[in-house]
């Protein structure tokens, strides 16, 4: 009965951490902050099936993040005009691969279930790669995505190729989107030469919508710093 038991008992722990692994985003090495230029930070994280999708999964691919947020005005100007939908088509249809993401916590602005995303995406008709959670805001934190929608591209060589706002005209306009330069498809995802500067443009952030306030840091890691 001892050994019954401890073999119980191992198998509920194997499901438990199973669980964990799936529940919320993890950072694979050492955590570090996604800056222009250097590798992008790698991380596991649960999409909307309950899949974890490992962001090294990719490699050899070119790789956008979107920062999302259902409630965010901002957000809703580039998916209400069919702008965000526009640029997932493109993109997906090169072969790239496009990862949205949600970071906020239970209970603040922007928090979606899984089924809550599902119904985003169909009401949107949008055509992500796939649909990420992050309700403890770890890769938000390791991309320093601040505000909705926040924009990243990978590189095929792993790469931060631009990191920032969508566009160069942060409103809630719809008419806005068929004049603003946007700054992910005006800038080459494809691997730039060595000695070309992978600095982004300057990004507006004054009227851009926050995702949220975080004052903790991720779980296992040694970023603490207040959001802002």
């Amino acid at each position: 009965m001892g050994k019954l038991a401890a073999t119980v008992a191992m198998i509920v722990g194997l499901v438990a951490a199973t669980a964990v692994t799936v529940d919320r985003a993890t950072a694979i090495g050492a955590p570090s902050v996604a800056k222009p230029g250097a590798p992008a930070p790698v991380f596991g994280a649960p999409d909307i099936a309950g899949k974890t999708v490992n962001l090294g999964d990719y490699a050899g691919k070119i790789v956008i993040l979107e920062w999302t947020n259902d409630g965010c005005p901002f957000v809703g100007k580039h998916y209400n005009s069919g702008n965000m939908q526009a640029l997932q088509r493109r993109y997906t249809g090169e072969g790239d691969v496009w990862l949205t993401v949600a970071s906020s916590a239970p209970g603040e602005q922007g928090y979606v279930t899984p089924a809550e995303a599902k119904a985003d995406l169909a009401r949107w008709q949008a055509a992500p790669t796939d649909y990420l959670l992050d309700p403890n805001g770890l890769i938000g934190r390791l991309y320093d995505a601040r505000a909705t929608p926040t924009m990243v591209v990978i590189d095929r060589d792993g790469r931060v190729a631009y990191m920032g706002a969508i566009d160069d005209t942060p409103s809630t306009r719809l008419a806005d989107v068929k004049t603003a330069k946007n700054y992910p498809s005006r800038r080459s995802t494809r691997s730039p030469p060595a000695s070309r500067s992978l600095s982004p443009p300057p990004a507006p952030t004054a009227a851009r919508s926050s995702t949220r306030e975080r004052d903790r840091g991720a779980a296992g890691s040694s970023d603490s710093r207040p959001r802002r």
